[in-house]
This record gives C-alpha cells, structure tokens and sequence, in this order.
C-alpha cells in the first residue's frame, strides 16, 4: 500500500482552467508519487482554450483533459482520493459529495483567469499567473514528506500551501 500513489482531485465551479491546469501540474511534478485528477460542481462541458494553449505550450499533452462534474468522482468504482482541493472561492463555499475514502482537504482559491477581461496578451498574462501560482502550490505540496507527517501536520502544511503566493494584508 505504501508504494500506491496518492489520489488528488482538484476541484472549480466550470472546471475549464484552474483545476485542469492543476491536475496538470501534478501529474507533472508528482513523479508516480501522485494521480491528479480535476472536476467542477457545474462543469461548463469543455476546457477553455486558453488553458489548452497555455498548457500545450508548457509541452503538456493535453489530448486526455476534458470537463466533468464532480459526482464521477463520489459513484462507486470512482478512485479512492487522499486530497481534494478547491481551486476557486465558488466550489470551496458549495456542499461537496461525500468522497469515498475521506480524503483531506484544502482550499487553494487562486483568481479566474477565465473571467479576465482584455485583449488577448492580457488574457494569457491572467492564464500564465493562474498557472504560476498552482504551480508554486503545487511543488511545495509534492516535496512534502505525506508518509511521515500526522494527519494534523498535514493538514496544518495544506493549509498553510493555500496562502503562498496570496498577497497579505498589511498589519
């Protein structure tokens, strides 16, 4: 059993960029250690073309990602998940499914680079940042010793992921 991978779902209200960006990314950086997975409470159907570019770019493959509601992932037969994270402030205030196997949670609510308004640099500039701040979560997360760390510690350091990349609010 110590040798499985751990099971991540990443979850958004469309699941179009934020949370397909990060199951993405860990995939990516989890070296076997991690199987990410992405869903939305109102999937919108298709991912957003701008994270496919982005994506593509990066020299992801992006042939496998598609939208998909959430309740894939509560059915029977679904993958047991460790982690689930929320990726944007919507999904973190909505009732979420009973996940098989009571995995830990976070939220991680990083802003809509799909809700960006602009001319089409500055819509890549709000996907780049999106991108940038899931990633930096995300290698953190991965590093992490989950093996070693007690449940409250790492739900403690889940947390604490959350905030990096926030900007604070002065004192």
């Amino acid at each position: 059993m110590a040798d499985q991978p751990f099971n991540a779902l990443f979850l958004c209200t469309g699941n179009s960029a934020r949370s397909i960006m990060a199951e993405a990314i860990l995939n990516r950086v989890g070296g076997g250690k991690f199987r990410a997975y992405s869903a939305g409470s109102h999937p919108k159907g298709q991912v957003h073309p701008e994270t496919i570019r982005l994506l593509q770019s990066l020299g992801y493959d992006t042939s496998g990602f598609r939208s998909k509601s959430w309740s894939e992932f509560a059915d029977p037969g679904a993958p047991l998940l460790d982690f689930v994270f929320t990726v944007c402030d919507d999904a973190a205030g909505e009732t979420c499914p009973v996940w098989p196997g009571q995995p830990m949670t976070a939220h991680w609510g990083v802003p809509d680079p799909a809700e960006a308004k602009g001319n089409a640099a500055e819509i890549a500039l709000a996907f780049r940042d999106a991108y940038r701040m899931l990633n930096q979560r995300i290698g953190i997360f991965a590093a992490l010793p989950l093996r070693s760390l007690d449940q409250l510690s790492l739900q403690k350091k889940l947390h604490e992921i959350g905030n990096v990349g926030r900007a604070v609010e002065p004192t």
